[in-house]
């Protein structure tokens, strides 16, 4: 068999982890040496399967097995960018209606002639083996906040005084992508000013219940009803006390009547409750006058470290207590309801309201509608060039707190790498750029 013409395949497997495999082949035409090198090819294709030519020089009857390395590869080298949608246009449904309503009948068919046993969050009580998860992310909110005060006096981070867009690095980006008021007059400028927290944080806020099980809330008690942190308000129900905010703890399930009344439990025969102390302490926010700036490039790059972890902490929380507490969103604008049902203010201002009258169209909401990451231009080099506008195709976009805490000196995590697109060759001219096939 001639095995002299030999080609080293790399697969995917575990991550972290190399595997040899054994192959062999005894037809192989000749290697295109210059495959794959292309920018089209290089964002059709992965690194978690790269093809690599090789050509052995050990002659075939030495060679009993031609051996493939296996390189580990769980996120792929480009991702596209996520979605901007219009004002016009509702948001789509986590899972496709027509699959909802499929599932709603099976599940209708199963439960038929049997007693219905309703979850945890559904009958009013507080799911025990999560109530430390819910302090972590009301915790690592917290944290996330103070950090970003601290790292806003180092990094430079710009807003739009026209829309909601923002930059981060020494220097606005130039591209005109300005939708404000009078952007045709600015050619789609932006006028860069300094940023804040909440340009960074972007403040979603809910309603307060003392009852996550009463009725709704009507639209003449919008006004009397407190709002705080959409967050917050999620760790609130998944068992944090805040004495500024009571709420109402259910220690026996309830009584279902129908779908919308239910009666509460008898609790008089069970002891009275004994106060409990909470898992973790209870974190508060550093006034401004008292944020102290970090002085070395040790103590920053450990500032951007400890505020990645808290980012990724309160996200991989947040999307934990949202599978057992629902979280609903209105499809038209940002309005976000912690419950099962959201309220009935008719506050929504988006596309059409008018035939709505004001009412908000509640659907399930996901975690980037609870806590919007907000994805900037990737700088990759801070100290180097500023954007160009005709390289625009080659740079990568990265959430706003990840993009701080990268130029700030912290590693760029696995998981928004694709979207940053750090493998990627960027032309040092524009010359240079139209010459990539």
């Amino acid at each position: 068999m001639d095995l002299l013409h030999g080609k080293l395949v790399v697969l995917p497997f575990k991550a972290g982890h190399f595997m040899v495999s054994c192959q062999r082949r005894s037809e192989l035409l000749k290697p295109n040496l210059y495959q794959g090198l292309s920018l089209c090819d290089s964002l059709k294709h992965s690194c978690s399967q790269i093809e690599l030519p090789v050509k052995s020089e050990t002659p075939s009857w030495r060679i009993r097995q031609s051996h493939a390395l296996v390189i580990s590869s769980n996120y792929p080298q480009n991702a596209d960018f996520p979605r901007h949608y219009s004002k016009k246009e509702k948001k789509p449904f986590p899972i496709p209606i027509v699959e909802l309503r499929r599932a709603a009948r099976a599940k209708l068919k199963k439960q038929k002639g049997q007693r219905r046993n309703l979850p945890p969050s559904n009958s009013g009580l507080v799911i025990k083996r999560l109530i430390p998860v819910a302090y972590d992310v009301f915790n690592a909110r917290i944290t996330l906040i103070n950090n970003i005060k601290k790292l806003l006096k180092v990094v430079r981070v710009h807003a739009c005084g026209w829309c909601n867009e923002i930059h981060v690095g020494p220097i606005g980006h130039p591209f005109k992508s300005c939708r404000g008021k009078d952007a045709n007059f600015r050619k789609g400028r932006h006028e860069w000013t300094n940023a804040t927290v909440e340009d960074v944080l972007l403040p979603v806020d809910a309603f307060h219940l003392y009852d996550r099980l009463g009725k709704r809330i009507p639209h003449q008690e919008r006004f009397s009803i407190p709002r705080i942190p959409a967050v917050m308000e999620l760790c609130i129900q998944a068992g944090v006390d805040i004495p500024e905010f009571p709420t109402k703890r259910r220690r026996k399930p309830i009584i279902r009547i129908s779908k919308s009344e239910f009666i509460d439990a008898d609790e008089s025969e069970l002891p009275d409750p004994v106060p409990e102390l909470p898992p973790k302490p209870i974190l508060s926010e550093i006034p401004d006058s008292e944020i102290v700036v970090p002085s070395s490039e040790e103590e920053i790059s450990m500032l951007a470290e400890e505020t990645l972890e808290a980012w990724d902490q309160m996200r991989d929380g947040a999307r934990r207590l949202m599978r057992m507490y629902p979280v609903r969103v209105c499809g038209y604008c940002p309005e976000v309801h912690v419950g099962k049902s959201g309220h009935k203010a008719q506050n929504c201002g988006a596309h059409k309201h008018q035939q709505r009258n004001g009412q908000h169209g509640w659907q399930a909401a996901v975690l980037n509608d609870l806590i919007p990451p907000r994805f900037v231009w990737h700088v990759p080099d801070v100290n180097g060039p500023p954007l160009e506008q005709e390289l625009r195709n080659f740079y990568g976009q990265a959430p706003v707190v990840v993009e701080i805490c990268v130029q700030a000196g912290a590693a760029a995590p696995d998981h928004y790498k694709p979207t940053m697109r750090l493998d990627i060759g960027i032309p040092s001219s524009l010359k240079e750029a139209e010459m990539v096939v």
